[in-house]
């Protein structure tokens, strides 16, 4: 496990883009093509749709998949697209797998059965037939936060690597830098390792982190920017100021309620993606005028 200099390789700065809906909670997938103007103008790279930012979890299957049909229409040539196809089920896993090939988008990935939770053998095996008959690349989407999956992501790699044959990497949101940096070395670097914790993300670049995906990133992506140039400059204090400047603006976040307030902020800086679904609750409007306040006092 080593520190690693700064890299010439482009950084990939990817957005977990939220999901669009009407008022009455239905889906708006005529927000998409205004969402991802917003972020190619902020200088984000790429899209993780139908994640956890995107609250995957609450679409159905039929959902998920008009989703990605209008990202797929609107995303513009080198803009990369991820679609997150996780399922409990196998079979709607398979399906959205599927959909997401005949859709052209650049690769898929799958978080971890969150409800018979698979030890690693049992992931692995998951992740062989919900990628059989795809020709994607694939990404396993650790985040034991949500899935309560808490496996090593090498002991995955090492299982995995002759089993499938897609793989090309990790969406690794985790606090675990230890096992993020055996995993970037693992097979002499041939896994592609997304950084998913932005609070944390200069940590991760100092273990040779290129690329990462984030909800914060929807709207705060100049900050990243900045941290991301300072630290390919040798600038360390600069890119430690930047990143202190996120973490200042993703404890607000926190304290005000986590996805529900991030859909709120990207709606105060003029993209409005409307509620977030049930069992997530939208803020109020008291709550809406103290986060705006607490915004106000980080600039």
């Amino acid at each position: 496990m080593t520190m690693k200099l700064p890299s010439t390789k482009p950084f990939q700065l990817i957005a977990a883009p939220f999901t669009a809906f009407h008022v009455d909670s239905s889906l708006n997938p005529g927000m998409i093509e205004r969402q991802c103007e917003a972020l190619i103008k902020s200088g984000v790279s790429g899209a993780f749709v139908c994640g956890t930012t995107g609250e995957g979890s609450s679409l159905t299957v039929e959902e998920r998949m008009a989703v990605v049909e209008r990202w797929s229409e609107v995303r513009p040539a080198g803009f990369r697209l991820f679609i997150h196809v996780g399922h409990t089920s196998v079979r709607d896993a398979q399906a959205l797998a599927k959909h997401a090939e005949k859709c052209k988008v650049d690769a898929i990935a799958a978080v971890a059965p969150f409800f018979f939770k698979p030890a690693v053998p049992e992931l692995v095996e998951f992740c062989r037939q919900v990628t059989t008959g795809v020709s994607l690349p694939f990404f396993y989407y650790h985040i034991p936060a949500m899935s309560g999956v808490n496996i090593k992501v090498i002991e995955f790699l090492r299982a995995a690597e002759k089993v499938l044959p897609t793989l090309a990497g990790i969406k690794f949101t985790h606090e675990d830098l230890m096992d993020f940096a055996t995993c970037m070395d693992f097979a002499g670097g041939r896994y592609e390792m997304l950084f998913g914790r932005d609070e944390i993300l200069l940590p991760g670049m100092t273990f040779g982190a290129r690329g990462a995906v984030g909800s914060t990133y929807n709207y705060d992506a100049p900050i990243y920017r900045r941290l991301i140039a300072a630290y390919d400059a040798g600038d360390l204090p600069t890119a430690r100021a930047e990143q202190a400047a996120a973490q200042r603006a993703i404890d607000v976040l926190i304290r005000f309620g986590g996805l529900p307030a991030g859909k709120t902020i990207l709606k105060l800086r003029g993209v409005d993606c409307g509620p977030v679904r049930s069992p997530l609750r939208n803020l109020t409007s008291d709550q809406i005028a103290a986060l705006e306040k607490a915004l106000s006092s980080l600039s």
